[in-house]
């Protein structure tokens, strides 16, 4: 028996050496609650460089710029995009993903026409089929409007061809209803790759990931207001893209709040096309 336990012991110790590892990576292992965002990279059968990166980040505290890998900033930066604005300047910028509407877009929007601030919505194509007028008060209150894709699909794993489309059919839409091409790209849960970025740029489009966000979209978890506005505001920083999404009560309820916040601290609120 001894001599069974003596054979097994060892051989259980080195594959939890093993496994450990990856089950980290994989994120199986975490604090309960705990907020965790980290590029991570995936392999894929489909896209010409068959890589999927998914942008995350490690949050700063008191005011520090949140920091993700150097080579996943470099592959964004190079091919074109940006995850944060000047870092030298008290500015902020908000942005707002838009998959489907839960009725707090037009809330949103009331509080950012009285604070006089503007922000990038990115839209997907079934938001745009759906929400007409929504989309036409959201330009002609002077905010622009961002490409989400047409599909919401994981951009990496398309074909060159078909990710190119899932952009440009959107914008073509965009075009022929409101007169105007779309400027800013957002790629569907943050998964990028160096073609996305490639297209993105032939395109003339300014890739734009985020540099805070947190579970919001989750509109079963809603925690209210005061929630909302804590995890915000301890995350304030310089050149700071804040990703909120427009289908969360909690951020509709708490964005007043959280611009005045803002400003009392010292922070402005810059305009989209200070972006590109």
């Amino acid at each position: 028996m001894r001599s069974k336990i003596f054979i097994t012991m060892p051989a259980m110790l080195l594959m939890l050496l093993l496994v450990y590892p990856i089950m980290r990576m994989s994120g199986v292992m975490y604090k309960e609650g705990e907020d965790r965002y980290s590029v991570e990279i995936v392999q894929t059968a489909t896209s010409a460089d068959k890589s999927v990166y998914r942008w995350g980040l490690c949050r700063g505290k008191n005011g520090a710029i949140p920091e993700a890998g150097k080579d996943e900033v470099r592959l964004l930066l190079d091919g074109g995009g940006m995850y944060l604005g000047d870092i030298n300047e008290n500015k902020m910028y908000l942005t707002f993903d838009e998959g489907y509407e839960n009725g707090y877009t037009e809330d949103i929007l009331d509080t950012l026409k009285e604070e006089n601030v503007k922000a990038i919505f990115f839209i997907t194509g079934d938001y745009f089929e759906k929400n007409d007028s929504i989309i036409r008060r959201m330009l002609e209150e002077g905010h622009s409007v961002g490409n989400h894709s047409l599909n919401h699909y994981s951009m990496p794993e398309l074909k060159y061809d078909k990710c190119e489309s899932e952009i440009l059919e959107l914008d073509r839409l965009f075009y022929n209803k409101f007169g105007q091409h779309m400027h800013f790209f957002r790629p569907p849960k943050g998964e990028y790759n160096s073609q996305v970025l490639e297209i993105t740029r032939k395109l003339n489009y300014k890739c734009i990931m985020w540099s805070f966000a947190y579970q919001d979209w989750l509109t079963d978890s809603q925690k209210g207001a005061d929630y909302a506005l804590k995890m915000v505001s301890d995350n304030f920083h310089n050149g700071a893209v804040i990703l909120l999404h427009a289908v969360s009560k909690d951020n509709a309820d708490a964005l007043s709040a959280i611009i005045r916040e803002a400003r009392k601290q010292g922070y402005e609120f810059g305009s989209p096309e200070e972006l590109i």
